[in-house]
């Protein structure tokens, strides 16, 4: 049987269009493996968002390439946002590939597998503003327990600084029906958290139904049986509605999480990054939030050293850091996209500064992080068990608090053992700056 190896790189919505080929691939009755030394197929689902992602992607397909040489591998595909902006570079400069899929033609992974390995090149194209067919059936690569559901695809927004939108298209909503269908085989096939992505999941259902219909679809979700846990990332602060937070308050399967990228806090940034909001609106959305919601986990992502970034905005960023003091926070240093508006704007800020303002944002969320964490203590928390680390004879754990993949843990003793995918009541005994330390409810008494 043909064996074939899937690297996916990037972003989370990337993987769900990776678990969707490797299900076409299944389902024509070709072999999946994980290892390099099996592999007869390799495919690079690509990304291309920065710089950083850009070369990863780049040195995957000629680390590869070389494999191929030796004659262990009988072809190299390239698909995903990289393939989508850089087809003819591909071809030109990287010969070792055999076929190349933009980000709409995931569907044509057969053909496109079936072609390489009859010794012909194969490539497929088609228009990025496409909403390609939904499949419920997925190989589920991110655990037993944990999926991710993408609800919708592209982007309107057109920020200055990035790419998306002419790699991935106009934004365009996953019929309803559709995503229950996809969530209910997921949840068959022991998915219990369900964390809904899109570049923005605020916007769902503008384009089909003519209005946000985000609270009536976790809704529906929240009615499958088995799911316990739905999350929700990427949500814009100017997109979020009362009915988002009453739903996310009212509806017990819904994490009190929110991933609200805002990218950064000053007005004269965020208009130069194309942002339709405000330091005033973000402060007064948050506010909101939390007033409804007590227990509610923000986290943001922020961008330092865009073009023309002064050192007092990045001083008012770092004041509103400690102000707002978020629960979980990433910083991005700019990166200049080609084809993109900002990579010309005047005032480009030196790599080393950027660096350096990234630095000290981070720096100052681990002092905000570390003093939320000591609040924490004594407290019970409900927790998905991850793994286990022998090492420290300790399971590690997430609650409601924590995005796989991208937030700390809760690391728990436990006497009884645990499978992941457990979940299980913690009381938190102790903390570091990111992560949680807590022990079994009926340990912690005795």
């Amino acid at each position: 049987m043909i064996q074939i190896l899937f690297v996916s790189l990037g972003c989370d919505k990337n993987l769900v269009d990776s678990e969707v080929m490797l299900g076409l691939l299944e389902a024509k009755g070709y072999g999946i493996t994980n290892e390099e030394e099996e592999a007869d197929v390799v495919v690079i689902n690509t990304c291309c968002f920065i710089h950083d992602a850009k070369e990863e992607s780049i040195e995957s397909i000629i680390e590869f390439g070389k494999l191929k040489q030796t004659g262990r591998l009988k072809a190299l595909i390239v698909t995903g946002c990289l393939a989508e902006r850089y087809k003819e570079e591909i071809w030109k400069e990287l010969p070792e590939v055999d076929a190349i899929l933009g980000t709409t033609s995931t569907e044509s992974i057969v053909d496109a597998v079936d072609s390489v390995l009859a010794g012909k090149q194969f490539e497929q194209f088609d228009n990025v503003d496409r909403l390609t067919p939904s499949h419920e059936k997925r190989v589920i690569t991110s655990g037993t327990y944990m999926g991710y559901l993408k609800i919708a695809e592209g982007c309107d927004k057109h920020c200055t600084y990035c790419i998306i939108p002419k790699v991935r298209g106009k934004y365009r909503s996953v019929p309803m029906e559709d995503l229950v269908k996809q969530a209910e085989y997921l949840v068959q096939n022991g998915i219990t958290e369900l964390c809904l992505v899109a570049q923005e999941t605020t916007l769902y259902g503008v384009d089909l139904y003519g209005e946000k219909r985000l609270p009536e679809l976790l809704h529906k979700l929240s009615e499958i049986e088995d799911l316990e846990w739905i999350r929700l990332l990427y949500c814009y602060p100017e997109e979020i509605t009362e009915e988002l937070i009453a739903e996310m308050r009212d509806n017990p399967k819904v994490c009190h999480y929110i991933d609200m990228p805002i990218q950064h806090s000053e007005d004269t940034i965020l208009k130069r990054m194309g942002r339709r909001t405000s330091k005033e609106d973000i402060k007064k959305t948050i506010a909101y939030i939390r007033n409804e919601i007590p227990d509610i986990v923000l986290r943001t992502s922020l961008i330092t050293g865009f073009p023309g970034e002064t050192k007092e905005e990045h001083e008012a960023m770092l004041s509103f850091v400690d102000e707002i003091e978020f629960n979980r926070l990433g910083v991005f240093t700019y990166s200049p996209e080609e084809d993109t508006p900002a990579a010309n704007f005047e005032n480009q800020v030196p790599e080393e500064t950027r660096n350096l303002w990234k630095d000290e944002i981070m720096a100052l969320q681990q002092e905000v992080s570390y003093d939320l964490n000591e609040t924490m203590v004594g407290k019970r928390l409900r927790v998905i068990v991850d793994g286990f680390l022998y090492k420290e004879n300790m399971y590690m754990c997430r609650s409601y608090m924590d995005a796989p993949g991208i937030d700390g843990c809760v690391f728990v003793a436990s006497e009884e053992e645990l499978l992941s995918g457990d979940f299980i009541d913690v009381i938190i005994t102790d903390y570091n700056e990111y992560d949680l330390i807590g022990a079994r409810e009926y340990e912690f008494t005795e």
